[in-house]
């Protein structure tokens, strides 16, 4: 990773906490491509461009928690998914572990925001129908993740 991050839409206003999302897919990817250090890919990721701009406490809650709940998100993933999860490319498979861990793991976040926020970063950083596939498997999680808030949203 060079000092200087290109961002997929550098014209797009990004939250602090879209840019952790951003920064915590660049580190999933390279853990999940390297294998590397969870520590080392998260000092490296702190120095790239912009890092300041980002929600860093969030960025540590998702890098850090998908990488250690990982074995236990993938198999909560492996039922909704039609083909291996080692079949599927890495940024898809960074982004169904970040937004299902944040489903999991951050229920102060809509259920609605953490799935749009997975598509979008699909949408910038995967292939052209990638955030289809993401959207429907991460609406099935949310389903069960998040039952009593989507059966409240639909009482009012």
């Amino acid at each position: 990773m060079t000092n200087k991050t290109l961002h997929a839409n550098p014209s797009k206003s990004r939250t602090p906490r879209h840019r952790a999302r951003e920064f915590a897919l660049q580190g999933l990817y390279q853990w999940l491509l390297n294998n590397e250090d969870v520590t080392a890919i998260s000092e490296n990721i702190r120095q790239a461009h912009g890092f300041d701009k980002a929600d860093a406490e969030h960025f540590n809650s998702l890098l850090y928690g998908a990488i250690k709940d990982a074995a236990t998100l993938r198999a909560g993933l492996a039922p909704l998914i039609d083909r291996k999860i080692s079949e599927l490319s890495p940024v898809e498979h960074a982004v169904l572990l970040i937004g299902a861990f944040e489903l999991q793991n951050h229920v102060e976040i809509p259920y609605r925001v953490v799935i749009n926020e997975a598509v979008e970063l699909t949408k910038s950083f995967g292939g052209i129908d990638g955030h289809k596939y993401v959207n429907g498997v991460l609406d099935k999680f949310a389903a069960k993740a998040r039952a009593t808030e989507i059966d409240a949203g639909k009482k009012s």
